[in-house]
């Protein structure tokens, strides 16, 4: 078995000590987050009835995703869409299976439609997926040569492309501030009770010179429940009352600001009939938003490898992103004196999954750590976590490792 691990102390700053940073997190309820998990619905859809009916799951990669805005007339206190958003995911599925001696057909496109709706319906409150999107699929059966490569499985399954998987920890305060003001505020179950007044489609960027850290957040509003412009506004000045309390724990100075795109005078404020930009010109695609750990973190080392609809058995464009970011949080938290720590990890189509080309880890180190006190443990948590491989689609299928 070649294993190819290697690890590498990097010179300069991490991240937190860099004069200027920039993180953004696409909420729930943005377009391409809409697309992301409506792709990645379909692809454990498609793997809960693979096991069911066949006892394993079987070749699919259904990661091309768009969504095209609909058309929307929001008002206060009403409003209603006057066309629907079209969401399309297209890929590839095995569609028929031979068994006992005769051919199966798969309902591929039924279970993707019924997959996409149980999305929608699970994280939108006002999206109706019945009334509100127009639901396609172009989902074909799988190349030859795709499926032969997923079906030669011995000890482990084999790559199903050469691809890239990046992860990296900690997060710094900016990154989780920004992470958990869409996340574990603003999105959150207690939060939604609390304001229902807010849509899911919340952006939140932050910027942070030195100690200053500026918020911009874009919060989608149902216009149903917002009878008029006064109540806007005062539900608008409690959620920044909130996320001002939810950031007044952090170290750094911190401003906010939310839906600085209104125009009170000419009448124009965030309000949207479903709580997402999709019902009114805002489009998505799969993999132009958030990154395996919920971030997009343009001063990080990351790659641009979508992960949602990928198969989560041999496709390592998306198994090496979630395996990266895992074995970089546990270096961060293990091992002594590791300021950042980088994960990159290259697959070749054809090998086992537990044999990557290269699984290397970058290390900025605190100042005065020899690199020679820490090598040996950062080696053995990727061997580790290379050994149990094995686990991580089970991980991915149960949710305990968010892709987007």
């Amino acid at each position: 078995m070649e294993r190819n691990l290697h690890v590498e102390a990097i010179p300069g700053l991490a991240v937190r000590d860099f004069e200027v940073e920039i993180v953004e997190r696409k909420g729930k309820g943005h377009p391409d987050s809409l697309t992301d998990g409506a792709a990645e619905e379909v692809s454990r859809g498609l793997c809960k009835y693979y096991r069911e009916e066949f006892g394993q799951i079987l070749h699919h990669n259904v990661d091309k995703g768009i969504l095209v805005g609909g058309k929307s007339e929001p008002v206060f206190g009403g409003g209603r869409v006057v066309a629907p958003i079209y969401l399309m995911v297209a890929g590839r599925a095995t569609e028929r299976v031979v068994l006992k001696g005769r051919e199966v057909r798969v309902p591929v496109e039924e279970i993707a439609v019924n997959s996409i709706k149980k999305f929608i319906k699970e994280n939108m409150r006002f999206l109706d997926p019945e009334k509100h999107v127009e639901i396609k699929t172009r989902i074909k059966q799988g190349s030859s040569d795709l499926i032969s490569v997923f079906e030669r499985r011995n000890r482990v399954p084999v790559s199903n492309d050469t691809s890239i998987g990046v992860g990296y920890a900690p997060l710094t305060p900016t990154e989780e501030l920004v992470l958990g003001i869409e996340k574990q505020l603003l999105n959150s179950p207690n939060f939604k009770k609390k304001y229902p007044e807010v849509g899911e489609d919340i952006k939140v960027m932050g910027l942070r010179i030195g100690k200053k850290l500026k918020i911009t957040i874009a919060a989608a509003m149902i216009s149903s429940l917002i009878p008029d412009a006064s109540h806007y506004a005062s539900v608008l000045s409690d959620v920044q009352e909130e996320v001002e309390k939810f950031v007044s724990r952090s170290e750094l100075d911190v401003e906010v600001k939310i839906n600085s795109a209104d125009d009170t005078k000419h009448g124009s404020y965030y309000i949207t009939v479903t709580g997402t930009s999709a019902e009114q010109g805002d489009d998505g695609n799969t993999g132009r938003g958030n990154r395996v750990n919920g971030l997009i973190s343009p001063m990080r080392q990351y790659s641009m490898e979508a992960t949602a609809g990928k198969n989560p058995v041999n496709h390592t464009g998306k198994i090496f992103n979630a395996l990266a970011l895992l074995s970089a949080r546990q270096i961060a938290k293990e091992v002594k004196g590791v300021r950042d720590v980088y994960v990159r990890i290259l697959s070749r189509i054809g090998t086992p999954i537990d044999e990557p080309q290269i699984a290397s880890a970058a290390l900025v180190l605190e100042k005065g750590v020899p690199f020679s006190s820490v090598k040996s443990d950062v080696l053995s948590i990727m061997d580790s976590s290379f050994r149990e491989i094995d686990k991580i689609t089970d991980r991915i299928l149960g949710g305990e490792i968010e892709l987007f």
